[in-house]
């Protein structure tokens, strides 16, 4: 996404330079005299908006203007063309408070940028359209939010997109690609043709690798094989891959990949030609294209080689298990060198360079805790992946064109390789923890999967850090941990008590304030008054406790006791406990670690 940030006045400065934060705004420019900005002028161009837009309309695909929506229109208006071609336009007034997509829903992804520049700024999306009012499903742009490259001729999308704001019935014939799009409550609408079924051509839309339909999303599943000659030119291979996808009737953009030989690494037209189109290469060795049991083994190539088959058992080994072959090798030949091909078809889509991973922490409960970075992640993923408990309390701020895929408490794992599998098909996913995802969350996990995975193969992460529930307990009783403190979970599922109990011994040796996570539970009924007693040997009976339950929930609570007062009986999974040091007070239920502020 090429995006720009124009403001109309001087009072849209701070707004630009967040805008400039973004991954969606590259340059950020002002209406005014550069007189007025000194050293600002070097990071907000200072210009004429027509200017701008005479130099950079064509080049990029988004504009967000601060000002007003009048102003805005007739900036714009001698500079439309088409729908299909004209870059997305957003009008932001100058508090920020309303968002307007104008120009651009469907096709630049507008509505989808518009909410979370909403959700970073707290502004209101002032939308008109069909999608938004009746929950439709945006059919000429959703398939980008799962990986998928449309084709057909846009005025044939318009028309559905007409039918379906008339109410008429939409239609959907899928036969290769991710379907969990359907699951959604946009998605539910659609009613579903299996691939027997007869279609009706003027109110349905295909999901598949072939081009002969009027309107397509093409999920990228189609792994080419190739074997060449040495030095073959990348123009031979390019126009025999043409040939060899046109013959089967197989789109281009349904590639996810070309495999071949690992002795091809240094092979110029094959890796020219999969830079030009920005597609991975998968190399195999010749012991592992030999086990692929093929329908053209080759004694030449067995002889030449080392293996009887490169081009078809390539593709089937990039295209893993379930894969089938589409279209068997063939040979294209002329005076630049020879080329086979073939074509496999994957289960699964592979487009890790489009999708994403955020990480994110929603707080302690209530949704009020989630921080605006967070839900503006939410709002740019597709899919939500997290424990049952923890999506209820964000699901209001979900799409109708979102997906949420819940899970028990105990499936931490599977939840994380649904996330990275996801991800390398193309989609954005936001895998939820409960108050920070780094203190005992999802983010650790995630990331030790991650680093298993290949460079190439690796999808984009970025973790956003939520509220923990130790730090709205302390909120909630004053100040406990003003001073140096730390926390330990008393869980040894994963880590072994005679560790846990050398953590709380250094944290009593150090005088640390300790936040305990996970103290007690039915099955761990002892840990907790083992840890109680461990610290009042190292600390009076009547150092201060804070017990807060359920924070940030409905049933919120908060006591206080001693260390020889604890109500073992009350404390679950669900309670934070913050024990005092040697300088922690409670006074009137203000609870408090002093900083030696006064001391000085």
């Amino acid at each position: 996404m090429k995006g720009i940030a124009i403001g109309l006045s001087n009072k849209s400065k701070e707004i630009l330079k967040r805008l400039k934060k973004t991954e969606f705004v590259e340059e950020i420019y002002i209406a005014g005299s550069s007189k007025n900005y000194g050293k600002e002028k070097e990071l907000i161009k200072v210009q004429k908006p027509r200017d701008i837009l005479l130099k950079k309309w064509t080049e990029i695909d988004l504009i967000i203007f601060i000002g007003s929506i009048a102003a805005s229109i007739r900036l714009i208006n001698s500079f439309l063309t088409s729908k299909d071609q004209d870059p997305a336009i957003l009008v932001i007034d100058n508090k920020c408070s309303k968002i307007v997509p104008l120009i651009g829903l469907h096709q630049s992804n507008t509505q989808n940028i518009a909410s979370q520049i909403s959700n970073l700024f707290g502004g209101e999306i002032i939308e008109t359209n069909n999608s938004n009012d009746q929950s439709f499903l945006n059919l000429d742009a959703f398939g980008n939010q799962w990986g998928w490259k449309r084709s057909g001729n846009i005025k044939n999308w318009s028309k559905l997109v007409i039918q379906q704001a008339k109410n008429e019935e939409i239609f959907c014939k899928q036969l290769s690609g991710n379907s969990l799009w359907k699951t959604s409550k946009s998605g539910e609408i659609i009613n579903q043709i299996s691939e027997k079924e007869t279609e009706k051509p003027d109110l349905t839309f295909h999901v598949s690798i072939f081009e002969n339909n009027e309107r397509n999303w093409h999920p990228p599943v189609l792994w080419i094989g190739i074997g060449c000659e040495r030095n073959t030119s990348k123009e031979l291979i390019e126009n025999s891959l043409n040939n060899f996808l046109e013959s089967g009737n197989l789109s281009q953009q349904s590639i996810a990949g070309f495999a071949t030989i690992d002795i091809k690494k240094d092979e110029k037209g094959i890796l020219e030609l999969a830079e030009e189109k920005n597609l991975p290469i998968r190399f195999f060795s010749k012991k592992d294209l030999s086990s692929i049991i093929v329908p053209n083994p080759s004694k030449v190539v067995q002889t030449e080689i080392g293996t009887p088959s490169v081009a078809e058992a390539s593709c089937l080994l990039a295209a893993g298990e379930e894969s089938k072959l589409l279209e068997e090798k063939r040979i294209f030949k002329n005076q630049s060198g020879a080329v086979t091909m073939a074509v496999a078809e994957s289960k699964n889509q592979y487009n890790p360079t489009h999708g994403e991973i955020h990480i994110i922490g929603s707080g302690p409960g209530d949704i009020s805790f989630l921080t605006n970075n967070a839900r503006k992640a939410l709002s740019r993923c597709t899919v939500w992946i997290g424990y049952k408990m923890y999506l209820d309390l964000i699901k209001p701020l979900s799409r109708s064109d979102q997906v949420l895929i819940e899970s028990k408490l105990t499936e931490e794992k599977e939840r994380c390789s649904k996330a990275i599998q996801l991800a390398q098909e193309g989609i954005k996913v936001a895998l939820i923890s409960s108050g920070e995802s780094g203190f005992y969350g999802m983010a650790g996990l995630l990331l030790e999967l991650l680093q298993k995975i290949k460079r190439e193969s690796r999808p984009y992460f970025e973790v956003h850090p939520g509220i923990s529930s130790v730090q709205l307990a302390a909120a909630l009783s004053g100040a406990p941990l003003m001073n140096d403190f730390c926390s330990i979970s008393l869980s040894d599922k994963l880590t072994p008590w005679s560790l846990i109990e050398k953590r709380i011994e250094g944290a009593l040796l150090g005088d640390f304030v300790i936040a305990l996570f996970n103290p007690q539970s039915m099955e761990r009924n002892w840990q907790l008054k083992s840890v109680i007693d461990q610290c009042l040997k190292s600390r009076p009976c009547n150092t201060p406790v804070l017990i807060a339950r359920q924070v940030g929930r409905e049933n919120q609570s908060k006591k206080f006791f001693t260390l020889n007062t604890i109500p073992f009986k009350e404390i679950d999974m669900l309670s934070i406990i913050i024990i005092g040091n040697s300088q922690t007070t409670l006074v009137d239920e203000i609870f408090l670690t002093p900083r030696g502020y006064l001391q000085n």
